[in-house]
């Protein structure tokens, strides 16, 4: 998932992999926000008065341009946002502000699925009057389809569940190897009805079906790579033009799209612009002067800096560009990570005093201030969604209790102090970067213990704290959810089963306790998901007693909308605007 919110192809594993760009323009690895909701500072929905009606433009001002514009190789979260407008999938995202729009829905389905005994078979029934953008019906055929697809070698890019989940899926090539075959986990019955056969209980199976592997693609149509260029849309949009691989995506009304069937996208403006490209300061500056169509404009990937926010004021000012700014929340942590298997940090009690020695103010300004940094003692973030339950296992207080953290470090064998080096990376994106690092290493000097920095481009950075065989002892990490629950929170970061060592390893502490792992297994039956948020929540709180890392901080997400859009959702799905209720009129 990305930094700067979700809205791009990243969220748990990409946002993990890119880091919240999910964050960033379009969709969703464990990472950022996307699109979704959350009220002004002063409690009032940001954008202009009146009721929301349909008809012009919306011009969407980005910096990451909407590449791979393909379902099969979005990496999305809810739909994604800008994806969403095209790509319908079998579930979507509740599009409402706040907790309520962490919740999944029904979108082709008639409902969000019906489980088997144990979970390991869900059935869909697609709605009466589904068309493509050129009056044909959608069919659970074209669904099937679409799904098989992504596991085309040649359309790599999109989430790996399916992969894991599906019988059969860990050896499928996709449908341009296996001679018309199909995968045999997915049956279609007959049009209207679909059923996935998986490998292993899996109570979150609706959270999944959002994601864009889920949108249909008609057989007849597909072109393979080329798809992207005009894939057939299925939602309230078609693309009509897709210049520099989503560099410039003009958006033009389905007509065949029928409202009837579709209760989650409002689908105001007649057409949306989509520009990418941009520098982030020019974006934040359009958007302040809002002049031309501009005025009607909005971003899907682009945050308020700390200068831009102090020059805006606080939306209690009752300014009126106070009150175009949206503030929103994302399942995402920023942490400091332990490898136990490098000393002195195979000692718990030298990870205890690091965890009460961490001066969580000085972070916070590090990250931009309280504005857009909240302070975090549990891995899970804030969120009844996820399972949030409430711990601080190693209270270091505001500013760190280096006194505490003396006492630890004589106890385990310490008594004059440690020197460790703490790797981040040079990215200015206030989260793994300098400022970050510089704050934590300050912090721990208080408690004698002596932090030597080791800077690395970000590229090298990645690379070599997802690297289980070379991972650091000490560094800054960060996670995000592919959509809110605990599930991709804590699995990819302390299920052992995970644990990559030819590849991307998330579980930085290589953790492999089996009773962690039996208890993720038996969360994953659940389709109660609330009962199972309080087992996640649980879960965190016991795996938190190992001080296997440090809860540094949830982001929060501050972005400016043009002062003639209305109707704002964000939720804490995705933390940022949902494009897909937007008006301009």
């Amino acid at each position: 998932m990305s930094s700067a919110g979700p809205d791009r192809h990243l969220i748990a594993r990409r946002v993990a992999a890119v880091t919240v760009s999910l964050v960033l323009a379009g969709g969703a690895v464990a990472c950022g926000p996307e699109d979704g909701a959350a009220k002004a500072g002063s409690g009032d929905k940001p954008g202009a008065a009146g009721a929301p009606q349909k008809g012009g433009t919306l011009t969407v001002l980005n910096s990451e341009p909407q590449s791979d514009f393909d379902p099969a190789r979005l990496y999305t979260s809810g739909g994604g946002n800008v994806p969403s407008l095209v790509f319908r999938t079998l579930t979507t995202r509740n599009r409402e502000d706040g907790a309520a729009g962490a919740k999944v829905v029904p979108d082709l389905a008639t409902d969000t699925g019906k489980p088997n005994a144990d979970a390991t078979e869900w059935t869909y029934t697609l709605k009466d009057g589904l068309k493509y953008e050129d009056g044909t019906p959608i069919t659970s055929a074209d669904i099937k389809y679409g799904i098989e697809r992504s596991f085309a070698a040649e359309l790599s890019g999109g989430a790996p569940y399916l992969r894991d989940w599906l019988v059969g899926g860990e050896a499928y090539e996709g449908p341009y190897k296996d001679g018309g075959k199909g995968l045999d986990s997915i049956v279609v019955p007959d049009q209207k009805t679909i059923v996935f056969k998986l490998r292993k209980p899996e109570g979150e199976f609706p959270f999944v079906a959002t994601q864009t592997q889920f949108a249909p693609v008609p057989k007849a149509k597909d072109t393979g790579v080329k798809y992207e260029e005009h894939p057939v849309s299925s939602g309230p949009y078609k693309v009509v033009k897709n210049d520099n691989d989503g560099e410039h995506l003009t958006l033009e009304r389905n007509e065949h799209w029928d409202e009837k069937t579709d209760e989650e996208r409002k689908a105001y403006p007649d057409k949306i612009d989509v520009r990418s490209g941009l520098d982030a300061a020019v974006i934040n500056q359009r958007l302040t002067t809002s002049s031309g169509p501009d005025a009607a404009a909005v971003t899907t990937d682009t945050n308020l800096g700390p200068a831009e926010l102090a020059r805006i004021g606080d939306s209690t000012d009752k300014n009126e560009l106070a009150g175009r700014v949206g503030t929103g929340h994302f399942g995402y942590i920023n942490y400091l990570a332990f490898n136990p298997k490098v000393a002195p940090f195979d000692n718990p009690k030298v990870r205890q005093a690091i965890s009460h020695a961490i001066n969580r103010t000085s972070v916070i300004n590090a990250a931009g201030g309280s504005s857009l940094a909240e302070p975090a003692t549990t891995f899970l973030p804030e969120r009844e969604a996820f399972g949030f339950t409430p711990y601080d296992h190693f209270p270091a207080g505001k500013t760190g209790d280096p006194a505490k953290a003396k006492q630890l470090l004589a106890e385990a064998g310490f008594p004059d102090g440690i020197t460790v080096t703490l790797t981040h990376s040079t990215a200015q994106n206030r989260q793994t970067s300098p400022e970050v690092a510089t704050a934590v290493q300050q912090a721990l000097a208080a408690a004698g213990i002596t932090v030597k920095l080791e800077g690395l481009e970000n590229n090298a950075f990645n690379e070599k704290r997802w690297d289980a065989k070379n991972t650091p002892g000490f560094f800054l990490s960060r996670w995000g959810a592919d959509w809110p629950s605990g599930a991709p929170f804590l699995a990819p970061i302390f299920d052992g089963r995970q644990i990559v060592t030819n590849g991307s390893n998330y579980n930085h502490a290589q953790l492999n306790d089996p009773a962690v792992n039996a208890e993720i297994d038996e969360i994953a039956k659940l389709t109660d998901l609330a009962a199972a948020g309080k087992r996640w929540g649980a879960l965190d709180k016991k795996i938190g007693e190992q001080a296997l890392a440090v809860p540094l901080f949830h982001p929060v997400y501050k972005r400016l909308v043009g002062k003639d859009i209305k109707n704002v959702v964000i939720s804490d799905w995705t933390g940022v605007l949902d494009i897909s209720q937007v008006s301009v009129k």
